[in-house]
């Protein structure tokens, strides 16, 4: 336990970047599709998107998954403390997989082949918010609600509804 502070002081960080690539990588994949006729610019845009994938989310992920596994074995009471843990658990997967999602469409663009418009990444983009906040909300309150979640996935689900009513911009 005489570390469990400064490695949940390094989970949060690492946290922290983590997220700053999954919210940032989308909007880039939204320019990406917005300005494709404009080689140039996509050239730039490209770049971007290694780099901040390759270099902030990626290791900020694997930072992320390993200090989050050295808290419960330095803390293993955390598996007692109820469902709280467990829904955390579960929404980091899904954010798991949302993150090497992001790099399967990185690598579809950067080869040209991704037929996704800049309304899906709109979209896209609201689902790492989403997880977040949930696994902020299970952590903080340290109980997993049902109604929480719900009301949660619900306002989601409405703000991922209107984004992709909107017209199509062209750019």
């Amino acid at each position: 336990m005489e570390y469990y502070s400064w490695i949940l002081s390094f989970h949060v960080m690492s946290f922290m970047s983590w997220m700053a690539m999954l919210f940032y990588l989308p909007r880039l994949f939204v320019y990406h599709v917005e300005h494709a006729h404009k080689s140039e610019f996509v050239e730039v845009v490209k770049i971007q998107e290694y780099k901040i994938y390759k270099y902030i989310g990626l290791p900020a992920f694997w930072a992320t998954l390993l200090s989050g596994a050295a808290m419960l074995i330095v803390n293993p009471v955390l598996f007692e403390t109820g469902t709280w843990l467990h829904a955390k658990i579960t929404m980091v997967v899904l954010l798991s997989a949302y993150s090497f999602s992001l790099e399967y469409f990185r690598v579809k663009l950067e080869k040209g082949e991704c037929e996704r418009s800049g309304k899906f990444f709109r979209a896209y983009n609201e689902v790492p918010t989403l997880l977040s906040l949930l696994i902020v909300g299970y952590v903080v309150l340290k109980t997993f609600s049902l109604l929480f979640t719900s009301i949660s996935i619900g306002i989601f689900a409405f703000i991922i509804y209107m984004i992709m009513q909107q017209k199509e911009k062209i750019g």
